[in-house]
Protein backbone atom coordinates (compact mmCIF):
# COMPACT_ATOMS: atom_id res chain seq x y z
CA UNK A 1 0.00 0.00 0.00
CA UNK A 2 1.28 3.77 -0.72
CA UNK A 3 -0.26 6.36 0.94
CA UNK A 4 -2.19 9.51 -0.10
CA UNK A 5 1.17 11.94 -1.34
CA UNK A 6 2.62 8.68 -3.50
CA UNK A 7 -0.73 8.05 -5.28
CA UNK A 8 -0.90 11.85 -5.97
CA UNK A 9 2.34 11.70 -7.39
CA UNK A 10 1.98 8.58 -9.40
CA UNK A 11 -1.30 9.90 -11.10
CA UNK A 12 0.76 13.18 -12.14
CA UNK A 13 3.33 10.98 -13.81
CA UNK A 14 0.89 8.99 -15.46
CA UNK A 15 -0.69 12.30 -17.06
CA UNK A 16 3.09 13.70 -17.52
CA UNK A 17 3.99 10.64 -19.85
CA UNK A 18 0.75 10.95 -21.97
CA UNK A 19 1.75 14.87 -22.20
CA UNK A 20 4.85 13.62 -23.92
CA UNK A 21 3.08 11.22 -26.01
CA UNK A 22 0.97 13.34 -27.41
CA UNK A 23 4.00 15.88 -27.98
CA UNK A 24 6.35 13.34 -29.47
CA UNK A 25 3.17 11.79 -31.55
CA UNK A 26 2.56 15.27 -33.17
CA UNK A 27 4.84 18.30 -33.10
CA UNK A 28 8.25 17.19 -31.31
CA UNK A 29 9.77 16.10 -35.39
CA UNK A 30 8.83 19.13 -37.08
CA UNK A 31 10.22 22.13 -34.37
CA UNK A 32 13.43 23.32 -34.59
CA UNK A 33 15.99 21.63 -32.50
CA UNK A 34 16.67 24.01 -29.90
CA UNK A 35 12.73 24.19 -29.63
CA UNK A 36 13.33 20.26 -29.09
CA UNK A 37 15.89 20.62 -26.62
CA UNK A 38 14.04 22.93 -24.59
CA UNK A 39 10.86 21.04 -24.25
CA UNK A 40 13.28 18.13 -23.35
CA UNK A 41 14.58 20.15 -20.96
CA UNK A 42 11.39 21.39 -19.82
CA UNK A 43 9.57 17.59 -19.51
CA UNK A 44 12.47 16.71 -17.19
CA UNK A 45 11.97 18.99 -14.90
CA UNK A 46 8.62 18.68 -14.36
CA UNK A 47 8.85 14.88 -14.40
CA UNK A 48 11.48 15.76 -11.26
CA UNK A 49 8.91 17.67 -9.73
CA UNK A 50 5.88 15.70 -9.82
CA UNK A 51 7.83 12.75 -8.51
CA UNK A 52 8.73 15.11 -5.93
CA UNK A 53 12.81 15.25 -6.52
CA UNK A 54 14.41 18.42 -6.53
CA UNK A 55 17.18 19.16 -8.36
CA UNK A 56 20.49 21.02 -7.58
CA UNK A 57 23.26 21.85 -10.73
CA UNK A 58 26.23 22.87 -10.16
CA UNK A 59 29.16 23.89 -12.37
CA UNK A 60 28.36 25.05 -16.53
CA UNK A 61 26.39 22.42 -17.85
CA UNK A 62 27.85 21.53 -21.80
CA UNK A 63 26.33 22.04 -24.94
CA UNK A 64 28.30 19.25 -26.78
CA UNK A 65 30.92 16.75 -26.38
CA UNK A 66 30.74 13.61 -24.87
CA UNK A 67 28.84 13.29 -21.48
CA UNK A 68 30.10 10.17 -18.79
CA UNK A 69 28.65 10.32 -15.57
CA UNK A 70 28.33 7.70 -12.68
CA UNK A 71 24.84 5.82 -12.68
CA UNK A 72 22.55 5.15 -9.80
CA UNK A 73 19.01 5.18 -11.18
CA UNK A 74 16.94 5.54 -14.62
CA UNK A 75 16.54 9.26 -12.76
CA UNK A 76 20.14 10.16 -14.03
CA UNK A 77 19.21 10.44 -17.76
CA UNK A 78 16.17 13.15 -16.86
CA UNK A 79 18.69 14.76 -14.05
CA UNK A 80 21.01 15.22 -16.99
CA UNK A 81 18.70 16.07 -19.26
CA UNK A 82 16.73 18.68 -16.93
CA UNK A 83 19.75 21.03 -17.08
CA UNK A 84 21.47 20.03 -20.14
CA UNK A 85 19.64 17.90 -22.65
CA UNK A 86 21.19 15.15 -24.09
CA UNK A 87 20.97 12.54 -26.52
CA UNK A 88 21.58 9.30 -24.86
CA UNK A 89 23.00 5.82 -26.16
CA UNK A 90 20.55 2.92 -24.92
CA UNK A 91 20.09 -0.96 -25.10
CA UNK A 92 18.21 -1.88 -28.64
CA UNK A 93 15.90 -4.01 -25.83
CA UNK A 94 14.45 -0.54 -24.78
CA UNK A 95 12.88 -0.03 -28.20
CA UNK A 96 10.23 -3.31 -27.04
CA UNK A 97 9.50 -1.82 -23.72
CA UNK A 98 5.70 -0.37 -24.13
CA UNK A 99 5.81 3.60 -24.66
CA UNK A 100 8.91 4.16 -23.15
CA UNK A 101 10.35 2.25 -26.04
CA UNK A 102 8.81 4.61 -28.33
CA UNK A 103 9.24 7.71 -26.57
CA UNK A 104 12.85 6.93 -26.80
CA UNK A 105 13.24 6.64 -30.26
CA UNK A 106 11.05 9.19 -31.52
CA UNK A 107 12.97 11.99 -29.12
CA UNK A 108 16.27 10.96 -30.95
CA UNK A 109 17.57 8.16 -28.44
CA UNK A 110 20.97 6.18 -29.93
CA UNK A 111 20.81 2.57 -29.97
CA UNK A 112 23.07 -0.53 -29.24
CA UNK A 113 22.46 -3.77 -30.86
CA UNK A 114 23.71 -6.64 -28.93
CA UNK A 115 25.65 -9.45 -29.58
CA UNK A 116 27.83 -8.82 -32.32
CA UNK A 117 31.26 -6.35 -32.87
CA UNK A 118 29.79 -4.97 -36.20
CA UNK A 119 26.82 -3.51 -34.19
CA UNK A 120 29.06 -1.98 -31.74
CA UNK A 121 31.20 -0.48 -34.40
CA UNK A 122 27.97 0.59 -36.04
CA UNK A 123 26.73 2.34 -32.47
CA UNK A 124 30.07 4.35 -32.94
CA UNK A 125 30.01 6.09 -36.05
CA UNK A 126 26.08 7.03 -35.05
CA UNK A 127 28.23 8.51 -31.67
CA UNK A 128 30.64 9.82 -33.97
CA UNK A 129 27.70 11.29 -36.49
CA UNK A 130 25.75 12.69 -33.49
CA UNK A 131 28.80 14.46 -31.67
CA UNK A 132 30.31 15.82 -35.20
CA UNK A 133 27.44 17.73 -35.96
CA UNK A 134 27.75 19.78 -32.17
CA UNK A 135 25.08 17.69 -30.17
CA UNK A 136 25.58 16.79 -26.61
CA UNK A 137 25.81 12.66 -26.19
CA UNK A 138 25.36 10.70 -22.96
CA UNK A 139 26.97 7.46 -21.90
CA UNK A 140 26.99 5.56 -18.35
CA UNK A 141 30.47 3.92 -18.68
CA UNK A 142 30.11 2.17 -15.89
CA UNK A 143 27.65 0.16 -17.78
CA UNK A 144 25.75 -0.80 -14.63
CA UNK A 145 23.98 0.91 -11.83
CA UNK A 146 25.38 1.28 -8.09
CA UNK A 147 24.13 2.51 -4.72
CA UNK A 148 26.07 5.88 -5.30
CA UNK A 149 28.63 4.97 -2.44
CA UNK A 150 31.51 4.85 -5.34
CA UNK A 151 32.38 4.86 -8.82
CA UNK A 152 32.49 1.62 -10.72
CA UNK A 153 35.30 0.85 -13.58
CA UNK A 154 34.64 2.75 -16.45
CA UNK A 155 35.11 0.70 -19.75
CA UNK A 156 37.11 2.00 -22.46
CA UNK A 157 35.18 1.50 -25.74
CA UNK A 158 32.58 4.48 -26.10
CA UNK A 159 35.62 7.16 -25.42
CA UNK A 160 36.87 6.01 -29.07
CA UNK A 161 33.98 8.18 -30.32
CA UNK A 162 35.39 11.29 -28.31
CA UNK A 163 38.79 11.21 -30.12
CA UNK A 164 37.34 10.14 -33.77
CA UNK A 165 35.11 13.52 -33.23
CA UNK A 166 37.32 15.68 -31.83
CA UNK A 167 35.22 16.55 -29.02
CA UNK A 168 35.92 17.01 -25.52
CA UNK A 169 34.49 14.25 -22.97
CA UNK A 170 32.30 16.44 -20.17
CA UNK A 171 32.11 14.17 -16.72
CA UNK A 172 29.61 14.83 -14.42
CA UNK A 173 29.19 13.36 -10.79
CA UNK A 174 25.33 12.50 -10.07
CA UNK A 175 24.80 11.73 -6.22
CA UNK A 176 21.35 11.82 -4.27
CA UNK A 177 20.15 12.79 -0.97
CA UNK A 178 17.47 13.36 1.71
CA UNK A 179 15.96 16.22 4.01
CA UNK A 180 18.85 16.02 5.89
CA UNK A 181 21.56 16.31 2.92
CA UNK A 182 22.83 12.53 3.49
CA UNK A 183 22.87 9.86 0.87
CA UNK A 184 19.86 7.97 0.10
CA UNK A 185 19.40 5.04 -1.71
CA UNK A 186 15.40 5.59 -2.54
CA UNK A 187 16.19 5.75 -6.24
CA UNK A 188 18.62 3.06 -6.41
CA UNK A 189 17.72 0.98 -9.38
CA UNK A 190 20.34 -2.07 -8.93
CA UNK A 191 19.78 -5.93 -8.85
CA UNK A 192 16.92 -7.43 -9.00
CA UNK A 193 14.80 -4.20 -8.42
CA UNK A 194 11.43 -3.70 -10.80
CA UNK A 195 10.84 -0.51 -12.35
CA UNK A 196 7.74 -0.17 -10.14
CA UNK A 197 9.67 -1.11 -7.02
CA UNK A 198 11.88 1.73 -7.66
CA UNK A 199 9.44 3.97 -8.47
CA UNK A 200 7.38 3.40 -5.40
CA UNK A 201 10.46 3.90 -3.76
CA UNK A 202 10.77 7.33 -5.22
CA UNK A 203 7.11 8.91 -4.77
CA UNK A 204 6.75 7.51 -0.94
CA UNK A 205 10.40 8.91 -0.19
CA UNK A 206 10.51 12.37 1.19
CA UNK A 207 12.93 15.30 0.75
CA UNK A 208 14.79 13.66 -1.85
CA UNK A 209 17.37 16.02 -4.11
CA UNK A 210 19.39 14.96 -6.96
CA UNK A 211 22.83 16.79 -7.40
CA UNK A 212 24.22 16.87 -10.55
CA UNK A 213 27.57 18.47 -10.91
CA UNK A 214 29.52 19.06 -13.91
CA UNK A 215 33.19 18.55 -13.96
CA UNK A 216 36.44 20.26 -15.93
CA UNK A 217 36.35 18.87 -20.20
CA UNK A 218 39.18 16.74 -20.86
CA UNK A 219 39.87 17.48 -24.42
CA UNK A 220 40.78 14.39 -26.87
CA UNK A 221 43.01 15.66 -29.00
CA UNK A 222 46.31 13.39 -28.81
CA UNK A 223 44.44 11.13 -26.22
CA UNK A 224 43.86 7.39 -26.27
CA UNK A 225 40.47 6.21 -24.89
CA UNK A 226 41.95 4.42 -22.02
CA UNK A 227 43.96 7.67 -21.04
CA UNK A 228 40.04 9.32 -21.48
CA UNK A 229 38.03 6.96 -19.55
CA UNK A 230 41.02 6.79 -16.66
CA UNK A 231 40.89 10.38 -16.25
CA UNK A 232 37.16 10.72 -16.37
CA UNK A 233 36.92 8.03 -13.49
CA UNK A 234 39.25 9.60 -11.76
CA UNK A 235 37.41 12.80 -11.89
CA UNK A 236 34.42 11.80 -10.75
CA UNK A 237 35.71 9.60 -7.60
CA UNK A 238 37.58 12.53 -6.91
CA UNK A 239 34.38 14.29 -6.72
CA UNK A 240 32.32 12.11 -4.93
CA UNK A 241 35.31 11.56 -1.93
CA UNK A 242 34.13 15.13 -1.18
CA UNK A 243 31.48 13.82 0.06
CA UNK A 244 31.27 10.08 1.05
CA UNK A 245 34.81 9.67 1.84
CA UNK A 246 34.90 7.09 4.19
CA UNK A 247 33.02 4.89 1.91
CA UNK A 248 35.93 3.93 0.08
CA UNK A 249 35.58 5.27 -2.95
CA UNK A 250 38.24 3.93 -5.21
CA UNK A 251 40.62 6.54 -5.47
CA UNK A 252 43.90 4.42 -5.13
CA UNK A 253 43.83 0.13 -5.33
CA UNK A 254 40.59 1.32 -8.08
CA UNK A 255 42.51 3.87 -9.92
CA UNK A 256 45.87 1.72 -9.72
CA UNK A 257 44.13 -1.16 -11.01
CA UNK A 258 43.35 0.98 -14.52
CA UNK A 259 40.69 0.62 -16.87
CA UNK A 260 39.01 -2.32 -17.82
CA UNK A 261 39.32 -4.21 -21.09
CA UNK A 262 37.56 -3.16 -23.64
CA UNK A 263 34.55 -5.68 -24.08
CA UNK A 264 33.75 -6.89 -27.64
CA UNK A 265 31.03 -4.70 -28.00
CA UNK A 266 30.91 -0.84 -26.66
CA UNK A 267 29.06 -1.13 -23.56
CA UNK A 268 25.51 0.48 -23.67
CA UNK A 269 24.46 3.46 -21.53
CA UNK A 270 21.76 2.64 -18.84
CA UNK A 271 22.50 -1.04 -19.18
CA UNK A 272 22.07 -3.60 -15.92
CA UNK A 273 23.74 -6.17 -14.39
CA UNK A 274 23.22 -9.70 -16.53
CA UNK A 275 19.91 -11.03 -15.70
CA UNK A 276 18.44 -8.13 -13.50
CA UNK A 277 14.56 -7.89 -14.77
CA UNK A 278 15.00 -4.13 -14.58
CA UNK A 279 17.15 -1.61 -16.91
CA UNK A 280 17.33 1.71 -16.95
CA UNK A 281 14.84 3.97 -19.44
CA UNK A 282 17.42 5.57 -22.74
CA UNK A 283 16.27 8.82 -22.84
CA UNK A 284 13.00 11.87 -22.07
CA UNK A 285 10.44 12.26 -23.86
CA UNK A 286 9.15 15.88 -24.51
CA UNK A 287 6.97 17.88 -22.81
Amino acid sequence: MIGIRAAFRLARTVLHLLWGVATAATVFAWLPERTRLFLKARWSQQLLEVLGVRIVADGVPPAHGLMVANHISWLDIYAINAVAPTTFLSKDDVLHWPVIGWLAKRVGTLFLERGSRTAALRAKEHLVTELRVGRLVGVFPEGTTGFGDHVAPFHAALFQSAIDAGVAVMPALIRYTDKQDRPTTATAYVGETSLWECLRSIVTASGVTVRVRFLAAIESTGADRRHLAHRSHQLISHALAEFIPSHGVPLAAHMEAGIPADPPGAPPSGSRPTGSRSRAPADSPPA
